[in-house]
């Protein structure tokens, strides 16, 4: 029987869900849109739209370095994931500096980005280690 719960591919494999960033990339994405949608100005539009492609772009390229297995590939998926990270950190720095959301709010997912930069980078670490 095919499994397809949480953090289970169709075969019933570990897949890319399991990974503690990507759990926690995915988490930023989903408040980060809903903050978008609640939290709009059309002044700061263009910081709001990178702001969602960073974030995504974290989650998505986790799950794509994963699935290339021990892999430069997957080395390489891994360094922009986290380069996203930090570009994800900064605009929320400075759409909390400049008043367009609320410095608690700013300040808590800055927080959470933190975190997921440090997982990325353990798993860096990990890899080079390894490979």
């Amino acid at each position: 029987m095919l499994k397809s719960g949480r953090g289970a591919s169709t075969f019933g494999m570990r897949d890319h869900r399991t990974l503690k960033a990507w759990q926690e990339a995915r988490t930023i994405v989903l408040e980060v849109l809903l903050l978008s949608q609640r939290s709009w100005k059309p002044w700061a539009g263009a910081m709001f739209l990178q702001l969602q492609r960073s974030s995504l772009s974290v989650q998505l390229n986790l799950a794509e370095g994963y699935a290339y297995g021990p892999s430069r590939s997957a080395v390489r998926f891994t360094r922009i994931a986290f380069g996203s990270a930090v570009e994800t950190g900064d605009l929320l720095r400075l759409l909390g500096d400049a008043g367009v959301i609320e410095q608690a709010t700013a300040q808590r997912l800055v927080h959470r980005s933190d975190g997921v930069q440090q997982l990325i980078s353990g798993m860096m670490r990990k890899m080079r280690s390894t490979g």
